[in-house]
């Protein structure tokens, strides 16, 4: 049900902003909309979901009104910071976020447009399970204002996808794509790699049946065995192998090798885009350390500098808002350092890079040690700015580590 929430200092019941707290009216808004329901738990997943039998006092037919109680709060907490503004992207993650009826998503999204309006050309995207996915749930969706569907793919392998305790007929990954497609939606599908038992050869052939669907955009991330997890129990017993490092190096260049001659390039590490205008706003915000509010149990929000995260199970974040109070659990405000460190560990990551001169003392003379490792872009770095090779985005940790000294 999701790993605990981190600590901090208490959120105030009224969810106001520190009076101290300087807001860039310029700055880029994310709105991120967390549906926290899923029909079967996978066994490697570590988020803040819950199936039918766990909710315990809360109603998904309920949700979608209990959420739109905290835009509102949400939007006269930011009205009184002088930080409302128009979002320029809406995420609705999971869970599952299809799970819910299409209405009832488009009248989380009307409460969006109502409290802070929406940039023209905003992306709005949505999760999908393929399972959930009809022609008429996506022309639902898109007449709703949705521009974009990532679709849970996984692995085009069965025995993958046993291993993942994932159920979905991988048939149906294509009527999804197919039906997103019809109703003019933006396509991206996901991948994950390194599950136990996965081959190569497995791997490959997942990877060109997504390419064969010719997506807008594909994310590829490595296999996490997180703790508390039914994979890390697995794992620990016995019953199931550890992912292997090398297997997994392996794994993400032959991505990197098929996807960038199918014409995807990478902007991050895990993830490809059919050019720049495909590439996932949403989460390009969240890498460049921009503004955004995070709505439903368990989620987190980020507004210049400030960060904070909501009760966890879906029965407590209703009951706060429906006392008229701030489902918000508790809050941080990183001093400079840290907000430092994580710039490099966040902007390192995509295309763009960071500057050589925002690093300071010994991580900026490790630049050139990078690039004769080559770890860096060698033409990048005489223009000022450090990229990762493809060696380097599999040796990113260690990355981080050299240019943080």
């Amino acid at each position: 049900m999701g790993a605990a929430l981190p600590l901090g200092d208490p959120a105030p019941d009224d969810g106001l902003l520190p009076a101290d707290l300087r807001i860039d009216p310029s700055a880029d808004f994310g709105v991120y909309l967390h549906v926290p329901f899923c029909r079967v738990r996978c066994g490697y997943c570590d988020f803040n979901t819950y199936t039918a039998s766990e909710l315990r006092g809360a109603r998904q037919d309920q949700y979608a009104d209990t959420l739109l109680r905290e835009i509102d709060l949400s939007a006269g907490v930011l009205a009184a910071a002088g930080g409302l503004r128009p979002a320029s992207t809406v995420f609705f993650g999971g869970g599952t976020p299809t799970l819910l009826p299409p209405g009832d998503l488009a009248r989380m999204l009307d409460g969006v447009r109502r409290a802070f309006g929406l940039l023209d050309g905003a992306e709005i995207t949505v999760e999908a399970n393929p399972d959930t996915v009809t022609p008429r749930v996506a022309d639902e969706l898109a007449a709703a204002g949705i521009t974009r569907m990532s679709v849970g793919m996984q692995s085009t392998q069965a025995h993958v996808l046993a291993a993942l305790d994932r159920t979905h007929d991988p048939d149906n990954v294509r009527t999804a794509v197919a039906a997103a497609r019809a109703a003019g939606l933006d396509v991206s599908v996901d991948l994950i790699y390194g599950t136990p038992g996965e081959s190569l050869a497995d791997w490959r052939a997942s990877l060109e049946e997504a390419i064969a669907l010719e997506p807008d955009h594909l994310s590829a991330y490595a296999l996490i065995v997180e703790d508390g997890t039914k994979l890390a129990r697995q794992i620990r017993r016995g019953e199931l192998a550890e992912p292997d490092d090398d297997l997994e190096a392996d794994m993400y260049e032959l991505a990197d090798d098929l996807l960038s001659a199918a014409g995807l390039e990478w902007y991050e590490v895990s993830n490809w885009a059919r050019g720049p205008k495909h590439r996932s706003r949403h989460n390009l915000a969240y890498w460049r350390g921009a503004d955004w509010w995070g709505y439903g149990p368990g989620a987190h929000s980020h507004v210049a500098g400030l960060r904070w995260w909501n009760v966890r199970h879906p029965a407590a974040y209703a009951a706060r808002l429906g006392a008229g109070s701030s489902p918000a659990a508790g809050r941080e405000r990183p001093d400079d350092e840290a907000r430092r460190l994580e710039s490099v560990l966040l902007g390192s990551r995509i295309r763009e890079g960071i500057a050589v001169a925002d690093l300071l003392g010994e991580g900026r003379q490790a630049v050139a040690g990078l690039v004769a490792d080559g770890l860096v872009e060698g033409r990048d770095a005489v223009r000022g700015r450090v990229v990762l090779t493809r060696r380097g985005r599999l040796l990113a940790d260690a990355v981080v580590r050299a240019l943080t000294r």
